[in-house]
C-alpha cells in the first residue's frame, strides 16, 4: 500500500444511562484482540453517518441515532497509508447485544474498568478529551 493512501472508516461512542462505554473486542487486524469502539470502513459512495449506523448493527446488533461528529483520529495502516477515522456520537440503542461481523465480544464497561482492558491505541485519550470519560487518565 502506498504511503499515501487514506482510508476512511468510522467509530461508534456509544453509553448507557449509567455511563458505560459499549466496547467491542477486534477480531481481525490491526489491534486484532483489544477493545476498541465499534466502527469499520466507509463503503464506496456511503455517507459516514449512514457507516456508522451500519458498523453499529453489523458489529454489535444494535440499531442507533447519530448525535454528532466528535472528533477524527488518525491512525497508521500496517501496510503503509494511514486511516482516518470519523467517531460519532450515538444514542438510542435498539436491538439486542450480540457480538458479530469482524467483532468477538461486545460488552458495556464502566469508566473505572477501562484501565484494566487491553484497548486500541489513543483510545482513552481521545474519549477524554471528548468529555466521555473525564476521570480517565492515560498516565493513571
Amino acid at each position: 500500500m502506498d504511503s499515501a493512501t487514506v482510508i476512511r472508516a468510522v467509530a461508534a461512542v456509544l453509553r448507557d444511562d449509567t455511563g458505560r462505554v459499549l466496547l467491542v473486542k477486534r477480531g481481525n487486524e490491526p489491534d486484532r484482540g483489544a477493545w476498541s469502539l465499534p466502527g469499520g470502513r466507509i463503503e464506496a459512495d456511503e455517507l459516514p453517518i449512514d457507516a456508522v449506523v451500519r458498523e453499529m448493527r453489523e458489529e454489535t446488533g444494535l440499531t442507533v441515532d447519530v448525535d454528532g461528529l466528535l472528533g477524527q483520529v488518525e491512525r497508521p495502516h500496517p501496510d503503509g497509508g494511514r486511516y482516518v477515522i470519523d467517531d460519532f456520537a450515538v444514542s438510542n440503542p435498539r436491538g439486542a447485544l450480540m457480538a458479530a461481523d469482524d467483532a468477538t465480544d461486545a460488552q458495556w464497561f464502566a469508566a473505572d474498568a477501562l484501565r484494566s482492558l487491553r484497548v486500541t491505541p489513543e483510545l482513552l485519550e481521545h474519549l477524554s478529551q471528548w468529555g466521555y470519560l473525564p476521570e480517565v487518565s492515560a498516565d493513571a
